[in-house]
Parts: C-alpha cells; structure tokens; sequence
C-alpha cells in the first residue's frame, strides 16, 4: 500500500511548493484562475505584482497551450488588506482536451492548496443556453454537472489533501454569493445564477447536445472547471465560480460558434471591469 508521503501527487506539490516558497513573502490564502479572455485581472490597479512565474519554469506544471491563456502564475497582493496575505493568480489553465490526464489538469491548483491557499475563485467563458442570457451577461455557478466522463481524484487517494469520499451539496459558497450578488446590484447590472455543464471538448455541442443539457437543468456550458471544482472540494477550499457567457450556445444565435468570438466577448472592457470587480470585491473577503 503506498504511503501518503510516497504518493505520486505528494511528490509533485512537494516540488511546487519547495520552488514557490521563496516568491511567497506573506501566507498564500487564495488562488484565482482566469479562463479564456480575462487575465487582464492581472494588470488590476488594486493588486500589487510581486512575481511572475511561466508555468514552464514551475516543476510538474503543465504548459497551456490555448489562445487566451498566457500561462504564466502571478504571485500578488491586493492592497488595503490589514493582514499581510498573498494571492496566486493563474493567467490561464490546462484542459483535458490539450491532452492532459484529469490529474495533472488539477495538480497546480492542488499544489496551491497544499501551499496554503484556502480559497479558490473559478472563471471560464461559457455557452449560455437561459433565453434570456446574452454575450457578455456573468453568471454565478450555483451546481455543476460533470459530463468528462471522469474524475480527476480516480486512483490512489492523496490522503494529506483530503477524504477518499467528499460530499458535493452546497460546494460553492453562499456567503461569497451573497457579496457579489450585492456587489452587482450596487453597480447596476445583473449578475445571473445557473448550473454549470462541464464536457471535454474541443469541439462545440450540437444543437441536439444543448437540447439534451437544457433538459438536464444546465443553464451554460463549457470545457473546463468541473475537474478543479472536485479536486478544490475534495481538498476543503471555499469555492466560489462565475461563467463569462461569452456567446449563445449552438443553434440559439443562428451561427457558427468560434474561439475568436468567445476571445472577443471575454475581452470586452465592460465585461472585464464587472468581472474584476467582482473578483477584487469576494478576494477582499477572504484575504480579511
């Protein structure tokens, strides 16, 4: 039986933490990952850039390989926090669709949390399938459902991160909900709640495959973030997640769907000042 310390995973973020403790000048309490179109969250006014690390210089890290993911890891404060605190922000993340094994599409984040971080705020541009949903709308994820075909804690359980058997009712958390619900209201535009289809990709759904997911009770759709919200949730972190709806899902806008299009709409700069509102308002809750 393999021991928790000769755990392949344990190996890994023994690694990343042994490489990240030397940029790390306060304790790290938060991760954020930035999907496709919105690591400008990284040039924010409000935080402080201490490092900027390519994953390709960070051990075990995979290497994204997607346009809209620069695939670097910011290590940065964010200023007026009474508390010295230390925030990871990753400008870009790795999908199962590149190539990767579920496992190493979730170990950085793993490694952060065994660096120390508590919490954890997901992004991702994503397909709206609400009627009344448009490019450019945010919405909280209020559930998943997790339609990879897989889990990226299949195997040996990492017993030092968390239990061989988790519970995922309530996973993300109502108190960062109810921040940015009023953060939204406050500055006047809507900030919508849904459940959250996470498929591998990289082809978009047909038409019939959003009917199907309609009918599940999914309200967006997207490629990435189910894994991370398992492996974060396994792993005790508060979870908080918003969907850019970058476009319309297939057969709802009359259209081909593409990447430049969702690239677009991500990088719209009122999108952009909502979604990093948002992100610096809950990072100020947890960093407090």
């Amino acid at each position: 039986m393999t021991s928790t310390t000769d755990h392949p995973l344990h190996v890994k973020v023994d690694a990343v933490r042994d490489f990240l403790t030397p940029h790390l000048k306060s304790p790290l309490k938060a991760v954020v990952v930035l999907g496709s179109g919105l690591g400008a969250l990284a040039e924010n006014n409000q935080l402080t850039i201490q490092s900027r690390i390519p994953y390709g210089d960070i051990p075990h890290f995979p290497v994204s390989t997607v346009e809209g993911h620069a695939g670097e890891l910011i290590i940065a404060s964010l200023k007026g926090i009474e508390e010295p605190a230390t925030i990871a922000l990753m400008r870009g993340r790795f999908h199962y669709y590149e190539g990767y094994p579920m496992t190493d599409v979730v170990m950085p984040l793993q490694a952060l949390r065994y660096c120390g971080a508590e919490s954890v705020i997901l992004s991702n541009a994503a397909g709206g399938m609400e009627p009344h949903f448009y490019p450019g709308a945010l919405m909280w994820i209020d559930d998943q459902i997790n339609l990879t075909g897989t889990s990226p804690l299949i195997g040996s359980n990492p017993d030092f991160l968390g239990p061989r058997f988790f519970d995922m009712t309530d996973v993300f958390c109502t108190k960062l909900k109810k921040l940015a619900m009023d953060y939204a209201e406050a500055n006047s535009f809507n900030l919508y709640e849904g459940v959250y289809a996470g498929v591998t990709g990289p082809n978009y759904e047909t038409p019939a495959e959003i009917g199907m997911l309609k009918g599940m009770g999914a309200s967006a759709v997207g490629m990435s973030t189910v894994s991370e919200v398992m492996a974060a949730r396994h792993a005790g972190m508060r979870i908080a997640a918003i969907s850019c709806i970058s476009n319309l899902a297939a057969g709802m806008q009359g259209k081909d769907l593409n990447h430049e299009e969702v690239m677009a709409m991500a990088n719209n700069s009122t999108v952009g000042v909502r979604f990093q509102g948002l992100v610096i308002h809950m990072l100020r809750d947890m960093l407090g």
